[in-house]
């Protein structure tokens, strides 16, 4: 069989960890993939001293492995949207099949690429977009073919849960688990896109396309952070028998698709509440399998370069006569499923509510919730701190519409003896 080509563009941390484990593993990949695969170009504005090229061509402009005539699979790993963007759609237009870990990029223009691939009869493959080396992409497009997919859950940004494993363990403040995080690399000197839930959604995005086979659509996904979870509600939160964690949430209902990332409380129990450190889990209910569950690392150079690899021997197997599965799982998409307003989503909630030290005020408060036709179902009723006149009361409810939670927050800041805005996290107990 004819070799296979490859050009990879980016020599970074992902871009290192490709080309090394691609030149270690050559013999079993080119016995799993039925030919041999070369890295024949690579391109990178600066050399890395992690590899040694031993005569690869080598180049500073990215476009130069596009218009290579000897490369035949495209190597995305630059990051970023626009010139990423750039160089996937030129690679496509030259008839090259292109491999990209840019979560980013297929989230908020995998339509456009993908309509752009298929019209010039190419791939655009993008396993290690999500979840690092955990193969879920490929699970749910092949493993999980025969199911109807009810909804998945995921632990997806490794940063967010090595934060708020932290506080959860060892009892430490956000601020102060955040600078440990950025010394170590896992976070960015500015971490908006993981502590914000953004990089969480981008690959809740591109999952939940691939389970409902709806088109990508990042600008939809309720997305909310970690900075304002408090050591405290980590605290009561274990005392009801929950872990708080980062979750990605895509649920199929009969209204349409809940698609939101946000921190939650799960049952201790659960296997994916016990999930810690910078570890990725995807939990996935099929109506025939069940629940499956996906674990492994999130990040890292050759974790991540594990799932490359795999993209680029799934094209090399079929180079001659393209006949890999569709870009998102379906060959007719499904494009009747709404996706839902945060206001019409339903869950149960954990409410921390602080009050007055004074007589009646729980049973006002469990008034108001009445009033909004929400029930509760545990309580939690502390001594005020000393020398403090508010006392903490800790509230889990049964699921409703967020609609009729805002409203009755509203409600409760409202009453004369709540003087504090009301702390609301979402529950979810993962039974389906």
């Amino acid at each position: 069989m004819k070799p296979v080509n490859v050009g990879i563009c980016g020599l970074g941390t992902v871009g290192a960890g490709t080309f090394n484990v691609l030149q270690r593993n050559l013999h079993d990949i080119a016995r799993r993939a039925g030919r041999p695969v070369r890295i024949v170009h690579v391109a990178s504005r600066r050399d890395n001293s992690a590899c040694q090229l031993n005569g690869v061509k080598m180049s500073r402009d990215i476009f130069d492995v596009v218009r290579d005539p000897e490369v035949h699979i495209v190597v995305e790993l630059i990051g970023g949207m626009t010139v990423a963007k750039e160089l996937v759609l030129a690679a496509i237009a030259a008839g090259k099949d292109v491999v990209t870990a840019n979560k980013a990029l297929i989230a908020v223009h995998g339509n456009e690429i993908f309509a752009a691939a298929e019209a010039n009869n190419v791939v655009v493959a993008y396993e290690a977009a999500v979840a690092g080396g955990i193969p879920i992409i490929k699970a749910i497009r092949e493993g999980l073919v025969a199911n109807h997919i009810q909804s998945l859950a995921g632990i997806i940004n490794g940063t967010g849960n090595f934060i708020l494993t932290e506080m959860s363990e060892k009892g430490r403040a956000f601020a102060d688990v955040l600078a440990e995080a950025q010394a170590l690399g896992y976070a960015e000197a500015d971490p908006a896109f993981d502590v914000e839930g953004i990089d969480a959604a981008h690959k809740l995005t591109i999952l939940a396309s691939n389970a409902f086979g709806i088109p990508l659509q990042f600008s939809k996904v309720y997305t909310e952070g970690i900075t304002e979870i408090t050591s405290e509600d980590v605290q009561y939160a274990e005392e009801l028998g929950y872990r708080i964690k980062h979750l990605g949430l895509a649920r199929r209902t009969d209204a349409g698709v809940e698609l939101r990332v946000h921190p939650t409380l799960i049952p201790a129990k659960r296997l994916i509440a016990n999930v810690n450190g910078v570890m990725n889990a995807v939990l996935v209910f099929g109506d025939a399998v069940g629940p499956t569950m996906y674990y492994g690392q999130g990040a890292g150079d050759e974790a991540t370069a594990s799932a490359v690899i795999a993209d680029i021997v799934d094209i090399a197997r079929d180079i001659d006569s393209p006949g890999l599965v569709p870009h998102l799982g379906f060959s007719v998409e499904t494009t009747d499923l709404p996706v839902l307003s945060a206001e019409e989503m339903i869950t149960a909630y954990y409410l921390r509510i602080s009050v007055k030290d004074e007589v009646g005020q729980m049973a006002k408060i469990a008034e108001t919730l009445s009033m909004h036709g929400i029930n509760m179902e545990a309580i939690i009723q502390k001594e005020a701190p000393e020398d403090e006149l508010l006392v903490p009361l800790i509230l889990l409810t049964q699921p409703v519409k967020e609609k009729a939670m805002n409203a009755a927050i509203l409600s409760i800041e409202a009453l004369p003896a709540v003087t504090a805005k009301v702390v609301r996290i979402r529950v979810e107990r993962l039974d389906s």
